[in-house]
């Protein structure tokens, strides 16, 4: 290919009881980004549009996780040019950076004739991930790049468990309109728990992992309980709890924070069950006088996908 262009989906991390370990990929939202193979060699960001973002390899997340593949499998003969095309709010808590990054990753590995595979990326990514955040970390960049849901089982090395969606689980995320930066969001947070919080915590990690993996709806939606993060980040999205409250009461499985925030999901069995949950959750927020966007999602099982290619 001389020049691509791909889709790099949203994602919700943590899913409440998963702070750091859980994701899922999310169809109906995503970045558009274009890669094109130049004479002059080097890397080089050309356009970006949806966004204010330095154009500098080593300032911008696509850039870096880019340059990253690059050191690890070398420098072609030719130059690539990157566009950036967003669709995802900076700081809207559903992967903006991710994927910026793990868009970035695959585009170039596949203008270089896929020489890593997709978890053979996730390290890239992780890498411009981190610039944006503060930390290496996986749970957006995984399902943004894998599709369905992800568990990171370890970071040393780095060890990723696809799980397959439930055929009949939606996504709604209410996004209001203020940005709440990752670094902020993991400043609330304190280093120990206690023990009967842990204990808590782990069994839901569990419940949600079963769940997932025998398409128990009533399991995921007992399990999508947080004791641990939320009740530290949830003053920080402006009434949270009414929006959530709302999510429960329309018959959502579970509702809780979208990653660091300020995006707050559901999860839902069937498309007409979101719909009456978003419906919900927009009431809700309207009396509150905040801007917001909604969307409804089917889960996306592919992740960063090429939409168009020339030869």
């Amino acid at each position: 290919m001389t020049e691509l262009k791909l889709f790099a989906p949203a994602s919700i991390a943590n899913l409440n009881c998963g702070f750091d370990v859980i994701g899922v990929c999310l169809q109906a939202i995503g970045d558009e980004m274009i890669f094109r193979k130049v004479a002059e060699k080097g890397l080089r960001i050309t356009k970006i549009t949806g966004a204010t973002l330095p154009f500098e390899i080593d300032k911008n997340v696509a850039g870096v996780a880019a340059q990253a593949v690059l050191d690890e499998v070398g420098e072609p003969d030719f130059g690539i040019e990157i566009e950036i095309h967003k669709k995802i709010r900076a700081g809207s808590g559903i992967g903006s950076s991710s994927a910026s990054a793990s868009g970035a990753a695959f585009g170039i590995n596949a203008l270089l004739g896929y020489p890593l595979s997709k978890k053979e990326l996730l390290n890239a990514a992780m890498k411009g991930e981190a610039i944006a955040s503060g930390c290496e970390h996986a749970d957006n960049v995984a399902p943004c790049m894998l599709g369905n849901f992800t568990l990171i089982r370890g970071y040393g090395p780095l060890d990723v468990v696809e799980i397959q969606a439930p055929n009949e689980l939606f996504a709604v995320v209410l996004h209001p309109q203020i940005e709440l930066k990752t670094a902020d969001a993991r400043a609330v947070l304190e280093p120990n728990i206690s023990l009967k919080s842990a204990i808590t915590q782990w069994g839901n990690v569990g419940g949600l992992v079963a769940g997932l993996c025998t398409q128990d709806y009533a399991l995921i939606g007992r399990s999508l309980q947080d004791v641990v993060i939320e009740p530290l980040r949830k003053g920080l999205i402006p009434f949270f709890d009414e929006l959530k409250s709302a999510a429960l009461h329309s018959g959502a499985l579970g509702a809780g924070i979208s990653g660091a925030g300020p995006s707050v999901f559901a999860l839902c069995k069937g498309i007409s069950q979101a719909e009456k949950t978003a419906f919900a959750m927009s009431q809700a927020y309207l009396e509150t006088g905040i801007a917001f966007d909604i969307h409804i999602s089917a889960i996306d099982t592919e992740g960063v996908r090429i939409l168009e290619s020339i030869a």
